[in-house]
């Protein structure tokens, strides 16, 4: 029975934690705190397997989730975005390309911290986590319907925040 156990969180983990330490990045902004949540996280896991769960991706967001906020709570850290790291080496052109990737992806870091957490997280978890508005709802407590209403005026929002600095987002 254990080994069965033991299997399941192989493939949890396997599965899932490349986009679940995303997610708590995008929360805390400190990658080496992302990396400590998301072994806490699977360490509850294991100490709490059971196949009752109906969705585990969404258990395991909502774990994180949670184990971040109260990080946070405990250490009063507002939580931000850090700056990319410079681009190095290569050709002038590839540099220059990488250059003007590494700008864009600033902006977006940059206009994301500047929504609602709520907003953010919508986002975050809708567009890198792939996860369904359904599954979102269940991690945030909140109505599927919420999750819609939040992401349509998240996506508003950024839209505005891009134009206004020069992006052509048509």
């Amino acid at each position: 029975m254990r080994s069965v156990e033991n299997e399941l969180l192989a493939e949890l983990y396997r599965r899932y934690r490349r986009e679940l330490y995303l997610y708590l990045y995008s929360l805390c902004g400190s990658a080496p705190l992302a990396e400590d949540l998301l072994q806490e996280t699977f360490l509850k896991a294991l100490l709490s397997l059971s196949e009752s769960h109906s969705n585990m991706r969404a258990w395991l967001y909502l774990v994180g989730r949670n184990l971040c906020f109260n990080y946070c709570r405990k250490e009063k850290l507002k939580v931000s975005l850090e700056a990319l790291p410079e681009p190095s080496g290569g050709e002038p052109q590839a540099v220059l390309d990488r250059l003007l990737e590494d700008e864009k992806k600033r902006t977006l870091y940059q206009a994301l911290g500047q929504l609602e957490r709520k907003k953010r997280e919508v986002l975050v978890l809708q567009y890198f986590g792939g996860l369904s508005q359904k599954e979102i709802a269940a991690i945030l407590q909140i109505s599927p319907e919420n999750v819609r209403v939040l992401a349509c005026r998240a996506r508003r929002e950024l839209k505005i925040y891009l134009e206004v600095r020069g992006y052509d987002l048509s």
